[in-house]
């Protein structure tokens, strides 16, 4: 007969190492990022309380959120103590904080510089694992009208559609846009074919009294700003 494995419960636990109860005794800002995983994750394995489970998921990737936020159901169920359920908990409660950021920066409706930009765009495609080109629709006095995704590719690249570009901000009568795309790699230095559509982009706006104002590389450690850059 098979020995069905005992998963440690919170009621298992030391005292010290409730985090549901330290929560309600000390508040939320009291637990550590492993506590607050554990209370996710909600129970560890026959050896290891959620604790420790989870302490050892963000020592895989050096206690750094940014990089847990870009692991896939597949690569966290490669963690030992870590099944499907439990993976699907963490994905859910990392895209929870990426809306609420994203929700956040919303508020702010007024673009005055390339870091309102980044502010803007961060929490949207900072930490993905592939690239993905949007586009930022502004009115005269700089006022946020619309923004939407122009493509999405792989890890090293995406298209971007010029003449689709136009027709939308066309369509929403836009003055001026704005676009960006991530650097799944992190290097915000921009490739010669960045540059090349960039100009091209720039040069097509113009004819329609559209004026592309700058194009952001965003990674998740910063970003790279063609028009700080004197590039536009």
């Amino acid at each position: 007969m098979a020995r069905v494995e005992k998963h440690l419960g919170i009621k298992d636990w030391a005292l010290e190492d409730r985090p549901r109860e330290k929560l309600l005794s000390k508040g939320i800002a009291s637990l550590s990022n492993a506590e607050l995983i554990a209370i996710i994750i909600g129970s560890g394995t026959r050896n290891e309380t959620a604790v420790e489970l989870s302490r050892k998921l963000l020592d895989v990737v050096s206690y750094n959120l940014l990089e847990l936020g870009k692991l896939s159901i597949v690569d966290l169920k490669k963690i030992k103590g870590i099944g499907e359920a439990k993976a699907i908990g963490i994905i859910a409660a990392m895209e929870l904080g990426r809306r609420r950021s994203l929700s956040t920066v919303e508020i702010k409706k007024k673009i005055e510089s390339s870091k309102d930009v980044y502010d803007y765009f961060h929490p949207l495609i900072a930490d993905l694992p592939h690239e993905e080109f949007w586009i930022l629709l502004l009115n005269r006095a700089n006022i946020i009208i619309d923004r939407y995704k122009g493509s999405q590719g792989g890890v090293s690249g995406t298209v971007m559609d010029i003449k689709t570009i136009l027709k939308f901000s066309i369509e929403k009568l836009a003055s001026s846009i704005i676009v960006c795309h991530n650097h799944p790699s992190g290097n915000k230095i921009p490739s010669d074919s960045d540059k090349s559509i960039t100009s091209k982009l720039s040069k097509a706006a113009n004819i329609l009294d559209i004026k592309l104002l700058d194009h952001l590389i965003i990674t998740s450690n910063g970003y790279y700003s063609f028009a700080d850059e004197g590039l536009m």
